[in-house]
């Protein structure tokens, strides 16, 4: 079993891709953890892949794909580090190295084996989703609708810091697809019906057969479901979530927006702060003290 995790980012976030790369080597030191760069090293700066927990790099100038320069710098930074995820994920998919490939938001962090994940695929599963709640806001909250549900709507049912195939079948398939829209049809442009490459995955069980939506409530946890996910620490060290270990947490806007969203969805529950903390520290530590501009900002 031969198994590609990459992830996506820009030299800015360094330091949440390093905590990430470093917490799934803790639990699949015999995966391939991938880092894929939309951007180039800065004279200032020293980057040897040797000295860090990715297994190698993909440039995201070195995609396939006419005119890449000039296409990365038709998008700004958000949209060009999702516009890849497409064609690195057919680029791993068809490269005969791996059996399955998954793609984790850099600010992601792995908690516990991802295995499970693994052992989800068979001839009628080759594509997994993480949708991002689980279920409807239990009472009539006006702010928790618009907040989670209609967000949803708006950027997409599926959260797509989180994607994982098989290297067959439907899992190529979607592979391809993903990555022709992508190259094309990557925007910010939510009245077009365009959010970035995360909208067209509502797609996607319309359109493939052997999907399946992952609803183990430990994948994926983040602000938008955290009021409907309890986590807990257990007297082994586990960490909990509505009773299933934590996989990984989805430490999205880091800073003021992502604190006030936990704030307002996780109550009292202070095992969430607890995670946050941990991940500040962790981000502190890993992220260089210099200032990183993107090479292809156009301004």
């Amino acid at each position: 079993m031969r198994v590609a995790v990459y992830t996506s980012f820009t030299f800015s976030y360094l330091g949440k891709a390093r905590v990430l790369a470093e917490s799934l080597k803790k639990f699949h030191p015999d995966w391939d953890m991938v880092a894929l760069l939309t951007d180039k090293v800065p004279d200032n700066f020293s980057f040897d892949v040797e000295k860090e927990f990715f297994d190698y790099v993909i440039w995201g100038e070195d995609l396939d794909i006419p005119n890449v320069s000039e296409w990365i710098s038709e998008h700004n930074i958000v949209e060009a580090c999702t516009a890849v995820k497409g064609p690195t994920l057919e680029k791993l998919a068809t490269s005969g190295k791996y059996d399955y490939v998954m793609y984790l938001d850099p600010d992601v962090a792995v908690f516990s084996s991802l295995q499970p994940l693994i052992e989800m695929f068979s001839d009628e599963v080759e594509v997994l989703l993480t949708p991002h709640q689980l279920s409807q806001e239990e009472h009539d909250d006006h702010i928790a609708i618009i907040d989670n549900e209609l967000s949803s709507t708006k950027h997409g049912v599926y959260n797509l810091g989180f994607v994982c195939i098989a290297s067959k079948g439907a899992g190529l398939k979607f592979a391809n697809w993903w990555s022709e829209r992508l190259k094309k049809y990557c925007r910010d442009d939510i009245p077009n019906g365009m959010f970035t490459d995360q909208k067209w995955c509502d797609l996607v069980p319309a359109y493939f057969d052997n999907v399946k939506i992952v609803r183990d409530p430990g994948y994926n946890v983040a602000s938008w479901n955290i009021s409907q996910r309890k986590i807990e620490f257990d007297d082994l060290g586990n960490i909990l979530v509505n009773g299933s270990k934590l996989k990984f947490f989805h430490f999205t806007k880091l800073g003021p927006i992502g604190r006030k969203m936990t704030e307002r969805y996780a109550g009292d529950n202070y095992q969430v702060y607890e995670l946050w903390k941990w991940y500040e520290r962790e981000i502190n530590r890993n992220t260089p003290k210099i200032k990183f501009d993107w090479h292809y900002d156009k301004r």
